[in-house]
């Protein structure tokens, strides 16, 4: 109470002295000397916030005389009173008062425009803290603007954008425009809440010009200091923290802004600011964080990051070139074409998650982006345009990638765009900006990429199986622009050499019509210049009425066999015409039903590229009927399906067909239909049949087969479970398992505001919901779930011995007799280990076993064990080993996966003696062997891997373990047809797998087994041979990573010759077919062909980060003597020194960086990425190098320091995004944070390096810089005392943008150091 009393004297005393100085006249200087010396006798720290409330209280409005005016100028002067909290008190007391007390607003806008801007002392000073508070306490701005932290300089922040929104709504009240805005009113004090009582001067027609005059000059003098505050370097910095963080309120400010802008009369009165000046200065373009730009603490990055866009000149210099930005797309692309990989993430998500990370890290405009997309996708073509033959992907599976995958891309870029709200911070939400067409750029950018991609008519060339198809497009444009209406019905009757001119086509008419027909262009394409040859007058003949083909069924032709095979012959053109035929095959009669699937599974499957997601859509509802509204049986209403369901499953068990499926996402939706198939018709008796349209009969076990085996296409169900996880995330190959693709199903149900977003997850959820509503699990199918249980077990562990009597026991006597009958008879028999199984047998059915498959495939295990151990004591031959597993493949078609789980587990067990190829028991390879080591030899030549010797001095007999012998001398018993292929489709995979995992040269005598078989495959099986080389050598992966560096950096040549890149890492693909002999093949593809088979792929990332830092150092020693080196410099012109300039290397280390970060993602996916974050960096960085001795290491030092920066920026955008749109990104922030805080404590000192530290320097500033100008979401993410220290360390290198920056798009947590720093440095 005393203390309180005696402030109450002190300001007593101080209101005093006033008093007297103003009667007295005073000299104001004396004044504040004397109040300044009385406060500090009295122990009052200056300045003094009290006394700011003091005198503006005094002042307003008893006092209100321009000597109590001066009085208070020279306390802000003399720094007894804290300018900010002046300014506070007075826009409280003086804006509302504006009108009746213009002489004082007049001061105010004087005292604002002499301090508001002179930040620096004032947050210097003492009292900084509880002036800032006092402030908040004054203006309410805390609760006002709805953040809770305290922080002084997030006051500030808040302060200046109060000041100068109060400014705007009151110059807006001023002329009338107020009730324009969407709010009507202000909800800062602009008007009194008392009524104003004029003086009795008021008659006075002087005083009243006076006063108007001086309304409109002050209102035109605050407009002014709005624009001074949106030009001045530090209050525009820190209003665009403000419009960063409170984008809400900054909406309502830049709405009312743009309104003053536009109809200001005031406005025009300045001689200083005009009213286009202040529209532009409300741009994004200007209200930024940087001086420069809103990309300098990019361009921050020693301005040799960036590429540029495809036509920069020193992107096209030294192996760099248009390619070189897009090759982790190319990798990509190519990664998604091998046979054994079926992904559960569809092509369309990864793409576009995939090419929005390279646009945003490589700053391209969205014209060089999709015309990059274009470009790789017509490689990805141009690639295999002849491929191999084999159980591999063709070439329909690229043309689906380019045609309908990419498409689709772009569809969903577009729609993100254009579907996106309204950003309202940039165009307000006013009647007048609604009315703005608002720019869509990525659909006019589509247009000017697919103008352009003319120009390339090397990619353009059509693959001779659609040349038909190309040519009918250029010719439906030549008819469009020459004003000739025909129908889809001309085109299926013409020949393309009927046309009076030439319609030759090539892949861009494709291209545009898979965009005209997903509505991303319209026909206005066909007039491009050079997009057509010419015109025509006429058409060559008439279309023929009733020509079988879509256009005439879709008039009402009935589906005769010659219409059916005519629809099967070729694709749907439009959703219409699929539509119809989905019905029929929905609600027509059961062989109407089978036919409509006979077409959906023909060439709209296949070709129908324009509406290929649906044509799959369709075939994937149809695996799952609905159960009819008057069924009443006791069975599943599936049987009644059978005949349908078998045509859509055996119409889709190719090749191609799965890896479409796949592409489109739809793998786990199709083995959620395919499981309940596999469980009723594996629990059914075979005693009924079914007879389809062509004659052909099919059983129970028929359909088990057929749909059993394209499950299991659907995960690696053969590969031990011992693959190697990384960190707590489990690699690809083990996800895929039943329960994970159900979970992946079951997770397309969900619906969230990201899947109406997203039309690819709208399209998923759309199939997923019209199988079944509900979530589906393993349970639901319980022989399906005993049978994996059982394969599980089989793999992991020995058999447990067969218990006598049991039906499993007279279920493996049975299926023994029927294998081996002829055996039986005589004096051998085969037994189960515990009965004979010899016996009567006849050479009828009356053998086989009229059981269910999921009876049969639980003996199964023990039937081959039983036959594989007859073999071994010689009491079977190889032959009738063969003969017998053939047999018993031949009776359930679906045995061959359990056989297979069974020879992959004892091949793996190693118990098993190897048996000779002599040629005599067991087939032998020697016809060929020799010769499948030539190729195999010269496959790898480009990478410099030995190839081990076959057979040293070439007389060692070749040998295979029994398992895989036995199971080779199977396969090899099938025919090569399509009634086979689906079986060895499933084997082959498991086969190369099986033999891969045996000692060399176990793969290479398969192979050359195979190929006396099956001649046509020699390419491919040899290739496949030369996989395993890899997979006994991880010296030979290392070496061949070495490869795919060397070859796309183009190190083996003269620097200015090196024709690196994207072709050299890829190359043509592989075949005999090129240059009359099969030819090396590339790097890139062998590494993409062999790193999923390999077990250990943890090693991956410390040989591909050392290998980048080797190619660094010889990219910067390249073409350079070594002395030399630290004169290197770069000049403004990009002047070069000696053959190579600092940018030129900069690009061809981004192109190292690129490569090593696609190499590691693609290997090894999130848990690769995240080993590499949490282990491999914080190890490399804290390790000595020897390089850091070497002479001329500065350079490389720098150099490597960035590489490693934008490898590590990309291998995280490509695990995780971004931004916040894939579930990927949800682990993101844990993992970055772990990564951010080991950068922190570094630069705390905190922890030891021993890296060199201009590595160390640049890869913190360059990682920092890619974050900040790529990947802003991350920064978001990270928390705020960790962002506060890394600015720390920054600003302690002097890089001060780069700090500021980094705090500048923080969020709330950094807003206030971000301010503080701007005003502290004037940055």
């Amino acid at each position: 109470m005393e203390v309180s009393l005696e402030r109450s004297r002190i300001w007593d005393e101080v209101v005093e002295q006033t008093k007297v100085a103003k009667v007295k006249g005073i000299d104001p200087l004396f004044w504040a000397l004397q109040v300044s010396s009385s406060l500090s006798s009295s122990e009052v720290a200056l300045p003094s916030t009290e006394l700011a409330h003091v005198l503006v209280n005094y002042i307003c409005w008893d006092n209100n005389i321009p000597i109590l005016w001066k009085f208070l100028d020279k306390a802000l002067m003399m720094k007894i009173v804290p300018p900010l909290l002046v300014l506070a008190l007075l826009s409280q007391r003086v804006v509302p008062c504006r009108h009746s007390h213009a002489a004082a607003y007049r001061l105010y806008l004087e005292l604002l425009k002499r301090h508001a801007f002179t930040l620096k002392s004032q947050i210097n000073g003492p009292e900084y803290q509880k002036i800032m508070k006092s402030i908040d306490a004054t203006l309410h701005l805390s609760e006002i603007f709805g953040l809770q932290a305290m922080e002084p300089g997030i006051l500030v922040v808040e302060f200046i954008f109060s000041i100068v929104w109060q400014l705007l709504d009151a110059s807006l009240d001023d002329e009338g425009l107020l009730e324009l805005t969407t709010e009507r009113m202000s909800r800062w004090a602009i008007k009194s809440q008392e009524m104003e009582i004029d003086g009795h001067d008021i008659y006075d027609e002087k005083k009243i010009e006076y006063q108007e005059r001086l309304r409109n000059f002050n209102t035109t003098m605050a407009i002014e200091i709005i624009g001074q505050f949106l030009q001045n370097k530090v209050t525009s910095r820190i209003l665009y923290l403000a419009r960063r963080n409170m984008p809400t309120h900054w909406v309502g400010f830049v709405e009312s802004l743009r309104l003053l802008g536009a109809n200001s009369a005031a406005l025009k009165n300045s001689k200083i600011l005009t009213s286009e000046a202040l529209l532009e200065l409300t741009s994004d373009s200007r209200i930024v964080l940087s001086r420069e730009c809103k990309t300098s603490s990019l361009q921050k990055f020693h301005a040799v990051m960036a590429f540029g866009s495809l036509a920069s000149s020193a992107g096209l210099c030294h192996g760099a070139s248009r390619s070189d930005l897009w090759l982790p797309l190319d990798l990509a692309l190519e990664d998604a074409m091998d046979g054994y990989l079926v992904n559960t993430t569809s092509a369309i998500e990864i793409i576009t998650g995939l090419i929005k990370t390279l646009q945003a890290i490589n700053g391209t405009s969205w014209h060089d982006t999709f015309l990059g997309l274009w470009i790789a996708s017509l490689r990805l073509v141009q690639r295999e345009r002849d491929p191999i033959e084999g159980p591999v992907p063709r070439l329909d599976t690229r043309l689906c990638m380019l045609l309908s995958i990419t498409t689709l891309v772009v569809a969903d870029l577009i729609e993100e765009e254009e579907g996106a709200p309204i950003d309202e911070t940039e165009y307000g939400s006013t009647n007048h900006w609604k009315g703005k067409k608002l720019p869509r750029k990525r659909r006019d950018d589509l247009v000017s990429s697919l103008q352009v991609l003319g120009d390339y008519q090397g990619l353009l060339a059509p693959p001779q199986s659609v040349v038909s198809a190309a040519n009918q497009a250029a010719a439906r444009a030549m008819l469009f622009v020459s004003g000739i209406n025909v129908g889809s019905a001309y085109f299926e009757c013409i020949n393309m050499k009927d046309m009076p001119m030439n319609c030759s086509g090539n892949m861009r008419h494709l291209i545009v019509e898979a965009c005209i027909a997903r509505n991303l262009l319209d026909t206005s394409a066909y007039f491009w210049p050079g997009y057509v040859n010419g015109r025509i007058n006429q058409l060559p003949y008439s279309v023929p009425t009733q020509a079988p083909g879509w256009s005439s069924f879709m008039k009402g032709a009935p589906l005769t066999s010659v219409m059916i095979n005519a629809l099967v012959s070729s694709p749907a053109s439009s959703l219409a015409e699929l539509e119809k035929i989905f019905e029929i095959a929905v609600n027509g009669s059961d062989d109407e039903k089978i036919s409509a699937a006979t077409i959906l599974c023909g060439a709209s499957l296949i070709r129908g590229w324009n509406i290929q997601e649906y044509t799959v859509q369709f075939i994937t509802r149809l695996m799952s009927p609905p159960v009819p509204a008057d069924y009443a049986g006791s069975e599943s209403h599936l049987i009644g399906y059978a005949a349908m369901l078998n045509v859509l499953i055996v119409g889709i068990a190719s090749v191609d067909c799965v890896q479409i499926f796949s592409l489109h996402g739809l793998v786990p939706q199709l083995a959620c239909s395919l499981m309940p198939i596999c469980e009723v018709f594996g629990s059914c008796v075979p005693n009924v049949s079914w007879t389809l349209p062509t004659g052909e009969e099919i059983t129970p076990h028929a359909v088990f087969s057929s749909a059993f085996a394209l499950l299991l296409k659907l995960w690696r169900f053969n590969h031990p479970p011992i693959e190697h996880g990384v960190g707590d995330v489990p690699t690809v190959g083990s996800q895929l398992t039943p329960e994970y693709l159900l979970l992946v199903r079951n997770s397309h149900l969900l619906s969230s505001e990201n899947i109406h977003k997203n039309r690819n997850k709208r399209r998923l959820s759309e199939v997923a919901s019209s199988s079944s509503p509900e979530p589906v699990f393993l349970d639901s199918f319980p022989k399906l779930k005993v049978w994996y249980r059982q394969h599980q077990r089989c793999i992991a562990a020995t058999l447990s011995d067969l218990v006598h009597g049991t039906t499993v026991h007279q279920t493996v006597d049975g299926l023994l007799n029927m294998m081996f009958r002829k055996i039986n008879r005589g004096s051998q028999s085969v037994t189960s280990g515990s009965s004979s199984s010899s016996g009567p047998g006849n050479e009828d059915n009356s053998l086989k076993p009229k059981l269910p498959a999921w009876d049969i495939l639980e003996a199964i295990p023990y039937v081959v064990d039983a036959a594989l151990t007859a073999c071994a004591h010689g009491r079977l031959s190889p032959r009738e080993l063969a003969t017998g597993l053939k047999d018993l493949s031949d009776f359930l078609p679906a045995s061959l996966a359990t056989i297979v789980s069974y020879f992959s587990a004892e091949v793996s067990r190693g118990v098993w003696k190897p048996v000779v190829m002599n040629g005599i028991d067991w087939p032998s390879p020697a016809a060929n062997l020799s010769s499948v080591e030539e190729h195999i030899k010269k496959i790898l030549a480009a990478t410099g891997v030995d190839v081990p010797r076959l057979a040293a001095g070439g007389s060692s007999p070749a040998t295979l373990p029994l398992p895989l012998a036995a199971f080779v001398s199977l396969t090899i018993t099938y025919k090569i047809d399509k009634a086979s292929e689906r079986f060895l489709n499933l084997a082959g995979p498991a086969l190369e797998s099986l033999a891969a995992d045996c000692p060399w040269p176990c793969m290479p005598i398969v192979a050359s087994l195979w190929t006396q078989k099956a001649k046509r495959w020699f390419d491919f099986l040899v290739f496949s041979a030369s996989r395993t080389v890899f997979l006994h050598n991880s010296d030979a992966i290392v070496q061949l990573l070495k490869s795919c560096f060397t070859a796309t950096l183009g190190l083996n040549a003269a620097p200015i010759s090196s024709n690196g890149g994207v072709g050299a890492l890829l190359g043509h693909g592989f075949g005999s077919h090129f240059c009359g002999g099969i030819s090396p093949v590339a790097p890139g593809i062998l590494y993409l062909r062999v790193f999923r088979s390999m077990r250990d792929i943890v090693f991956i990332t410390e040989e591909v980060v050392s290998l980048l830092m080797d190619s660094v150092k010889e990219i910067a020693y390249s073409g350079l003597q070594r002395e030399k080196l630290e004169k290197l410099k770069t000049s403004k012109n990009g002047m070069r020194y000696g053959q190579v300039s600092l940018a030129a290397a900069m690009n061809r280390v981004k192109l190292a960086a690129s490569l090593a970060a696609s190499l590691v993602w693609l290997s090894g996916g999130l848990g690769l990425v995240q080993s590499l974050i949490k282990e491999t960096l914080p190890s490399w960085f804290l390790s000595v190098h020897r390089s850091q001795r070497e002479e001329g290491s500065g350079l490389v030092a720098m150099l490597g320091g960035y590489a490693l920066a934008y490898f590590t920026v990309l291998c995280c955008a490509f695990a995780w995004g971004v931004d916040s749109s894939s579930s990927a990104s949800k682990r993101r922030p844990k993992i970055l944070g772990t990564h951010m805080e080991f950068l922190a404590s570094a630069l705390d000192g905190k922890i030891s390096l021993g890296c060199d530290a201009a590595t160390w320097r640049a890869y913190v500033s360059g990682f920092v810089s890619l974050m900040v100008g790529c990947t802003p979401t991350w920064v978001l993410e990270v928390d705020a005392d960790v962002l506060r220290r890394l600015s720390k360390g920054l600003r302690q290198w002097n890089e001060e943008e780069l700090a500021l920056a980094l705090l500048g798009i923080g969020g709330i947590g950094t807003m206030g150091g971000a301010a503080e720093l701007i005003i502290e440095r004037d940055l």
